[in-house]
């Protein structure tokens, strides 16, 4: 049982209608921020909870919760008189699964067709409708009036339902912030209820009950309502201090969850996301299917522990439908960029068609940008460092002083993995330079990059080299010296004074400068980008930032 579909319609920034397809098992939603990857999350637990923020959406309706967009063409139509229907917030959760399933099946939905599936909507009231009216006729709406909106949780089979009746469950993990609830922390409070029987809950709410009237006939607390009662003429009857005893499952609020004696809401946010995902992939009740929505587990984790949070991740999504979003590359490409979604511009890309070796790659070698590249305008991929601080000056000298991340554009060393990176930007049309150097042998390069050179050219991908390959007499051991690498290249394109000068050294023979430069690389390279002079640069580097 999972979650096939999701579309919202004007919750958050999603405007209209935004459709998302979702994996079985694992699915990683990466985008820019204010791309709307919270919203999805927020989103599928609202409609499987009814909850938002930790607190029952009911009693939190708010304007903030609408698109901003739809609001403000909604108040604009009033005040022309031409009033659009007060707009509202639409959930739908496509579900598949078994038998289960069958009793939310309908047409009840924005496509039509019969499908299994929930819906819930935040919308205007219509036994206030006449009362809308008379606030129309005011003039005086400026705002959406929300004291006339209400919940309706629906199947598509057009059945009224509550959280109880999905069997769907979720579990929300958000370690950036806190949602915690009288000391202890709600949805380590449900997890813990769903791994207990019914007679284990029984004996549980039994004992805190008996805790609590303990608590009332305890000696200290009777002199102080005795103290209480003797202070003055207060109210015609009986104050005291008591502890609440009307709430059935007031257990689940009223305990706190401990970690070796520690409180749960005083140990650290990285220990309380593992605890957090690890319960829930702990969970396996027989007949419900959990969907844990994971956000941005990076944050207050180190790269061990993450490390140990990925591999629960992956090793539990057998039986679970699992939805993170994240902004780190090592998360996305070791937990494996086959089941990423990129969300830009409020639209879906896939990358579940790399071929495998490039998967496996990516997994294994996970510290590469991969997120660099999928969230950038553009890219230049270059070899290394000092390529990168070259490529990087070039262009800020080509562009008044902006550095190419000032026009969103990535400059990112990929060492000799630039197909890997190119398959990636083949799939999501990404705009892709690539600096290389043809090391004496053109033919060879031209074979590397063959899908992407003569009557294979892409539109979005450009291979930059020099043509000319260079030769000469010097020679590092018995080794004939490259002269086909940046460094040559860039003293080609300048002249022996003018580099001595940018390094502050003072030789007269050029190939003892080229033996400087091959043994200084990064060292050049930075002294290159702090420069005040400007130097020339090769036509292949040119040709790239252009």
């Amino acid at each position: 049982m999972e979650i096939k579909k999701v579309v919202i319609t004007n919750f958050k920034g999603f405007k209209d209608k935004f459709t998302i397809i979702l994996n079985s098992g694992l699915n990683i939603i990466v985008g820019d921020n204010e791309a709307g990857k919270s919203t999805i999350l927020e989103a599928i637990n609202l409609a499987l909870t009814g909850m938002f923020n930790g607190r029952y959406i009911r009693n939190e309706l708010s304007q903030y919760l609408f698109n901003e967009k739809a609001v403000s063409d909604y108040i604009k139509s009033i005040k022309d008189d031409s009033p659009l229907p007060p707009p509202s917030i639409c959930i739908e959760l496509f579900i598949i699964g078994k038998a289960e399933v069958a009793p939310l099946e309908g047409d009840k939905n924005s496509d039509g067709i019969g499908h299994s599936g929930i819906s819930f909507s935040i919308e205007f009231n219509e036994i206030y409708k006449s009362s809308y009216e008379a606030l129309l006729k005011t003039g005086d709406v400026k705002t959406i009036p929300i004291e006339y909106y209400h919940v309706v949780w629906r199947s598509f089979a057009r059945d009224a339902i509550i959280a109880r009746n999905i069997p769907l469950k979720s579990a929300y993990i958000d370690s950036s912030s806190s949602r915690n609830k009288n000391g202890s922390d709600v949805y380590i409070g449900r997890i813990v209820k769903e791994l207990l029987s019914e007679d284990e809950i029984v004996s549980v709410s039994q004992s805190h009950r008996q805790m609590k009237e303990q608590f009332m006939d305890a000696p200290s607390i009777e002199a102080i309502n005795h103290k209480i009662s003797e202070a003055g003429k207060i109210s015609n009857k009986e104050i005291k201090i008591s502890v609440e005893l009307s709430s059935r499952n007031a257990w689940e609020t009223g305990l706190t969850t401990y970690l070796d004696n520690i409180p749960f809401h005083f140990i650290g946010k990285g220990e309380q996301s593992i605890i957090k995902t690890n319960l829930a992939l702990a969970h396996n009740k027989a007949k419900e299917a959990n969907v844990i929505l994971l956000e941005e587990p990076e944050n207050h984790l180190s790269h061990s522990k993450l490390n140990q949070l990925i591999d629960a991740i992956k090793e539990g999504d057998d039986d679970k439908q699992i939805i993170v979003t994240t902004h780190n590359s090592y998360v996305a490409n070791k937990l494996g960029l086959d089941d990423l979604i990129l969300l830009n511009d409020r639209k879906t890309l896939k990358l579940d068609d790399l071929s495998p070796e490039t998967k496996t790659f990516f997994e294994k070698i996970s510290g590469y940008d991969t997120l660099r590249l999928m969230l950038c305008k553009k890219a230049i991929l270059v070899e290394g460092d000092s390529d990168e601080l070259i490529v990087q000056r070039a262009y800020q000298d080509r562009n008044e002083g902006k550095l190419p991340i000032n026009d969103e554009i990535e400059v990112i060393s990929v060492g000799v993995s630039f197909l890997r990176f190119l398959e990636i930007a083949e799939k999501l049309n990404q705009p892709v330079s690539i600096v290389t150097d043809n090391d004496g042998n053109i033919e060879a390069l031209k074979k590397k990059y063959k899908d992407y050179l003569g009557g294979n050219t892409k539109l979005n991908i450009k291979i930059c080299f020099d043509n000319i390959i260079d030769t000469g007499t010097l020679k590092i051991g018995d080794k004939p010296f490259n002269y086909n690498t940046l460094e040559p290249k860039l003293l080609k394109a300048n002249d022996l004074t003018t580099i001595n000068k940018m390094f502050g050294t003072e030789y007269e023979e050029i190939n003892d400068l080229h033996k400087f430069m091959r043994n200084n690389k990064t060292e050049c390279a930075l002294k290159i980008f702090q420069a005040n002079e400007k130097i020339k640069y090769p036509q292949y580097i040119l040709d790239a930032i252009t």
